[in-house]
């Protein structure tokens, strides 16, 4: 027996092999590889607060932190700056919460599924002229992004707690006046584990981390809010980085503090005037765009009506409007407001669609 075994196991092992071979043909055939799709599309909601004009933001809803059951509240979508800030009031229990800080036993605290650091900090947003500092401690928790309209919920990251608020005058502001979103690729100056909370979704199938911002819809700001369908994309398909689909990419720089910027190098153009600028495509920016002038003749002036200011990135994106009630456009010295960038405002995002990669480290610009 063992003989005639010897004998016929080659014959039996191609045999085999044969079978293999077309299983693994057949299963190849029957299983479709998956395709990329993004994690989430949400709404945002369109508000301008004061007049119409020129106080224009876009809110997202965070409707969870933790086990807690809160508010919804509504935090700026903020391009210009990295991880979410809230204030701890209705967030935390009243009693872990004082005028001077958050009380926290230990090196860390753990209340509705929400850890609470010792780490404290201030974050600060705007720039001399009108700049607003929050006072708090970083913390980690699962958010829950979005409300009925439609939501996503994060795994564990971190966020910062702050316990009060205060502008560049000192005058403390209303407890969840400057809630921020900030989306931007890099770390907080304030620590560097906070990041955008959109940056820690994990990504499957050849989708990318990162978000699309399409384009705002201008007729739909009110003091109210609408809520806008479908402006936030959360993750990145291949085919929106591809070239073919229009939006030109820019690979951003690494620093040190606050690791990749969100600055991207440009030439501007206005009265005949063309200069150097470092560009900040900002959401967070009500309807004022500031060009940094070091040779301005003045600290701050505001261009008259019917000015083109045209722009031009270090990659060939252009984009030119027209100055109006509308559409203001600051000239001013770095000297002054202590910031030396030019900051494009959320009018901006009227006319252009938006692309934040956070896995190839580049911001995408396409004109609609």
């Amino acid at each position: 027996m063992r003989k005639i075994y010897n004998l016929c196991s080659p014959v039996c092992a191609a045999g085999l092999l044969v079978i293999l071979f077309m299983a693994s043909c057949s299963k190849d055939h029957s299983t479709p590889v998956p395709t990329a799709k993004p994690l989430a599309t949400l709404g945002l909601y369109e508000v301008d607060q004061v007049d119409s004009i020129t106080y224009k933001r876009i809110f997202i809803p965070v409707s969870g932190m933790g086990t807690a059951s809160i508010s919804t509240y509504y935090l700026v979508f903020d391009t210009g700056s990295s991880g979410l800030t809230i204030d701890a009031n209705g967030i935390l229990p009243a009693s872990m919460i004082t005028s001077s800080g958050i009380t926290v036993a230990g090196d860390s605290v753990v209340t509705n599924g929400i850890t609470v650091t010792n780490q404290t900090a201030i974050i600060s947003f705007g720039n001399a002229t009108s700049e607003t500092s929050e006072y708090g401690n970083l913390a980690y928790a699962t958010v829950k992004i979005g409300d009925v309209n439609g939501s996503i919920t994060t795994g564990r990251i971190p966020i910062f707690l702050y316990y009060k608020i205060v502008d560049n005058n000192g005058a403390v502001q209303a407890k969840h006046s400057q809630d921020v979103f900030g989306v931007g690729p890099g770390t907080s100056f304030a620590n560097s584990a906070i990041s955008s909370p959109l940056s820690y979704f994990k990504t499957t199938n050849g989708l990318l981390n990162g978000f699309k911002l399409s384009t705002l819809v201008n007729s739909q700001f009110s003091p109210a809010g609408n809520y806008v369908q479908n402006l936030l994309q959360i993750g990145l398909l291949p085919s929106d980085v591809n070239p073919s689909n229009g939006f030109i990419m820019h690979q951003l720089s690494f620093f040190p503090q606050g690791g990749y910027s969100p600055d991207i190098e440009s030439t501007i153009t206005y009265n005949g005037k063309t200069i150097a600028a470092t560009a900040l495509f900002d959401t967070g920016t009500p309807a004022i765009s500031i060009v940094e002038n070091s040779g301005a003749s003045s600290d701050i002036a505001t261009l008259p009506a019917g000015v083109n200011v045209s722009l031009t990135t270090s990659n060939g994106f252009k984009y030119s409007y027209i100055t109006s009630g509308g559409n203001v456009t600051d000239i001013a010295k770095p000297s002054y407001t202590g910031d030396p960038r030019t900051i494009f405002s959320i009018n901006f995002f009227a006319d252009n669609e938006f692309i934040m990669d956070y896995q190839a480290h580049e911001i995408g610009l396409k004109n609609n």
